[in-house]
Parts: structure tokens; C-alpha cells; sequence
């Protein structure tokens, strides 16, 4: 049997935070907290770390949404909000701030499951393409690097490009080091010396 995934609420009502939890609860969802929109919800998430969270506002405001977005950067999280503002602006704001799903008319007990499992669904889509962002970033600032390094070594020892890789993978090699990071010492040397 697979565990119970931890949610936490935010909501400024009562009465429908209560349902929302029972709603929640009966389709085998553990709610570990249930918040107010003033709660530090970073800090909640830090402590807690529920695996999706759900907002049931009547309309987010600003502050609501900039936690959100906090959350996002810091902590991500799968993020549900339930609301009854159809504006297409304040639907762009919250996708932007990290919302999974943005569910207009508010909460229906008999949607609760097919949505949860679309934003948590949408969530790893796009933390798997962020990854990979990272990822493509992070290669291509290594590949910068290492014709930087390239250039230098070939104008030092005036060889050719495949001549000047081979010195740099086998200075790599004989100091058990990534050849992106002898690079990075010869390009860091180089520029010290230059100034």
C-alpha cells in the first residue's frame, strides 16, 4: 500500500477549511496542518513538509500570492488553489507564484482526487523541466569555460583546438579532477595575471 500523501491547508474560513479536510481525509489524504492566509507557510513547509498544499481562497490577494511564490523559490511544492476569482490576470499571477492547478467556482468534493492528482502530475512536469533547464545551463556555462580554456592553451603552446582539449583532459586526468574545473583554474590564473 502506498503511504498517505501529507497535505496542508490554508484557508481563512473555518467552516470550509472543516470540509475541505473531511473531503480530503475521505479520499485518503492525511492533512497535517491547516493554516490561515497570515501564517508563515515557508516556515510551515520547512518544518512540516507536506507534499502538496492546498489554498482555498475567495479571491488571493498579493500577499497570499507572493507566499506562494516565496514557497516556489525556497521549498517547491505541488500547490492547489481553490477559488472563486475567474480573473484572467489573477489567474496568471498565481500560475507565475507556483500554482499547480487554480480551480475556479471553489471547492467540489467530487473533483478532489482527478485534481490532486493533475497538479501534483503538473508539478513534477515542471520540476523535471526546470532540472533539465539547470542542467543545459550549467553544461553550456562548462562548455564556455573549457573554450575559454582552449583558447588560452593554444595561443600558450600554439597548437591547434583538439591538441589544446587533449592537454586539458590529460591535466584533468593526472589531477583526478573534472576538466571543467582545470579549466576554471587556468581561466581564473590567466585573468589574475592579466590584471
Amino acid at each position: 500500500m502506498s503511504k498517505k500523501l501529507h497535505v496542508t491547508i490554508v484557508d481563512d474560513d473555518n467552516n470550509r477549511s472543516i470540509i475541505l479536510e473531511k473531503a480530503l481525509e475521505d479520499a485518503g489524504y492525511e492533512v497535517i496542518a491547516v493554516l490561515s492566509s497570515k501564517d508563515n507557510l515557508l516556515m510551515h513547509i520547512e518544518q512540516r513538509q507536506p507534499d502538496v498544499i492546498i489554498v482555498d481562497l475567495e479571491s488571493p490577494n498579493r500577499d497570499s500570492l507572493e507566499s506562494m511564490r516565496i514557497v516556489t523559490q525556497h521549498n517547491p511544492k505541488p500547490i492547489v488553489m481553490f477559488t472563486n476569482d475567474a480573473d484572467d490576470d489573477m489567474i496568471s499571477e498565481a500560475i507565475n507564484a507556483g500554482v499547480s492547478a487554480y480551480v475556479v467556482d471553489g471547492f467540489n468534493e467530487s473533483r478532489i482526487q482527478p485534481i490532486m492528482n493533475v497538479a501534483i502530475a503538473r508539478f513534477r512536469e515542471f520540476q523535471a523541466l526546470r532540472s533539465e533547464l539547470e542542467k543545459t545551463k550549467s553544461s553550456l556555462e562548462e562548455r564556455k569555460i573549457i573554450e575559454k580554456a582552449k583558447g588560452i592553451v593554444m595561443a600558450q603552446r600554439q597548437c591547434n583546438e583538439d591538441e589544446a582539449y587533449q592537454i586539458l583532459r590529460n591535466l584533468s586526468m593526472d589531477n583526478n579532477k573534472r576538466i571543467v574545473e582545470i579549466a576554471e583554474q587556468l581561466v581564473s590564473i590567466t585573468d589574475a595575471l592579466n590584471n
